[in-house]
Parts: C-alpha cells; sequence; structure tokens
C-alpha cells in the first residue's frame, strides 16, 4: 500500500505542513513554536482524558470520532465535489465547528483504501492527487450519512472549551515573556509559579485547600 501522510511536493504548504522546508531538528521546530517546540500531539491543553479536548486523537486535534467515521467523512465530502486530501482535512475541521480534524496519518490511509476498493479515483492536478467518487462509491456515499463529523461536537460546550484554551495559552505567553525578557532570577521565579500553579490544579482536583 502506497503512503500518503503528506501532500507531495509541490503542495503550497510544503510537502509536509507548514515550514518542513525550514531548518529541521529541535532547532528548526523551536524557531517556529517559541521556546517550548511544537505543541504535543492532542495540543498543549488537549489532555489525554477524553471530551472536547480529545482521548487519544484522530483528530490531529481537538477532537476524535468513531473508527469508521474517517470513511464515512471522506465519502460524504466527495458527493459535493473532487478535492484533495488536505481540502477534506479542513473541511471537517470546518463543517464540525472545531471539534474534529482528522491526522493526515488517518486521512490517506483511508484514501488509498477506498481506491483500492474502487470506490475512489485520483488523478494528479497541480502536484497534488485530486478524489473523485466512482459510480460505486456514489451509491455507497448516498447511502451513508449526510454529515458524520458531526456526531464529534455533539454534547460539547465550546464555550467553556475556549475560555480554558485562552486562560492556558496566556498562562504559557506571559511565561514565554519571562523567559524571554527576564533575568536569570526572574526566569527561576517564573517557573516556580509555573509549578505552584499546577500543584494547586491537582489540589483541586483532591478537593483540598
Amino acid at each position: 500500500m502506497r503512503s500518503h501522510g503528506c501532500e507531495p511536493p509541490g503542495h503550497d504548504r510544503g510537502p509536509c505542513g507548514p515550514g518542513h522546508h525550514e531548518r529541521s531538528g529541535p532547532e528548526g521546530r523551536r524557531g517556529a513554536f517559541g521556546i517550548f517546540g511544537p505543541p504535543p500531539p492532542g495540543g498543549l491543553f488537549g489532555p489525554p482524558m477524553g471530551g472536547p479536548f480529545g482521548g487519544g486523537r484522530g483528530r490531529g486535534g481537538r477532537g476524535r470520532a468513531r473508527r469508521g467515521d474517517v470513511r464515512a467523512s471522506i465519502l460524504a465530502l466527495l458527493k459535493d465535489r473532487p478535492m484533495h486530501g488536505y481540502e477534506m482535512i479542513q473541511e471537517i475541521d470546518e463543517r464540525s465547528g472545531g471539534a474534529w480534524k482528522p491526522s493526515p496519518g488517518s486521512v490517506y490511509p483511508t484514501l488509498q483504501l477506498l481506491e483500492d476498493e474502487g470506490l475512489i479515483v485520483s488523478a494528479s492536478e497541480g502536484g497534488k492527487k485530486l478524489f473523485t467518487l466512482t459510480d460505486s462509491g456514489r451509491t455507497e456515499a448516498e447511502a451513508g450519512p449526510d454529515a458524520p463529523w458531526e456526531e464529534a461536537g455533539r454534547g460539547v460546550d465550546w464555550e467553556t472549551v475556549n475560555e480554558i484554551r485562552q486562560a492556558g495559552w496566556g498562562l504559557m505567553e506571559a511565561f514565554g515573556q519571562v523567559w524571554k525578557a527576564g533575568s536569570a532570577e526572574q526566569r527561576t521565579k517564573a517557573v516556580g509559579v509555573i509549578n505552584e500553579a499546577r500543584k494547586k490544579l491537582y489540589l483541586i482536583l483532591a478537593d483540598e485547600h
């Protein structure tokens, strides 16, 4: 089976996403994301506990749909028009309201499987693959759900989620400023504040004061 982990060369975001053609290794990653480097899988504030932050993400991110939903979502999208793989990822992200953004590692193998099954065909367009439903693929798509991505965001309080994210990123932004402009003593104090905040958050779970 061919690997589809990245867009082919010529994609306007680089062969494997933004900045891939830039410096590689830790220095390149720190340069792109600041002193902390790139966020961990699931995002900096996406703990592996399920719910609105994802639980062992399929989303490059913020939520994870059931195992068969990538397939169903691809078929549903292609009912509208032919699309590139990266375009499908963006569409699912947008149509789910930010609840689910499948990773290339789940989308591209699924596209290959659907092509092997004769449900879609691909053609090269500007160095990228454009996927289209076959007649049998359209039949299967019509029999499936129209918007399978909606399930990913059902029951999520997005206002609260956004408040949590803003608070978390605000804390790390302030810490980054101290680390960038502060003295060695100020940096040490900032680390102490972060450690103390972490302890207090765990005490909340333990219901201690």
